[in-house]
C-alpha cells in the first residue's frame, strides 16, 4: 500500500490518497477528518499510525506503507 499528500490550493483543503500495489485509490480524505475513509477500507485502527506518517511526508512525495 502507498500513501502520498497532496497539497490543497485556495479554499480547497489537503488530501491524503491510499492507494495499493497496482496504484489502484483505495481512499482519499482530507487529513483532518480521516476517520470514515479509514474505517471504509478496515484501517480505522490503524488511524493513528497513518496520520503520523502523513504529518512528516511532504507533499507530493510517495511512501510504502507496510499495513
Amino acid at each position: 500500500m502507498y500513501i502520498l499528500k497532496v497539497k490543497g490550493v485556495a479554499k480547497i483543503p489537503d488530501y491524503v490518497q491510499l492507494r495499493d500495489e497496482k496504484f489502484t485509490l483505495l481512499a482519499y480524505f482530507r487529513i483532518d477528518r480521516p476517520e470514515k475513509a479509514l474505517d471504509k477500507i478496515g484501517l480505522g485502527d490503524k488511524q493513528e499510525y497513518i496520520l503520523n506518517l502523513v504529518k512528516d511526508l511532504p507533499f507530493g512525495k510517495i511512501l510504502k506503507l507496510d499495513i
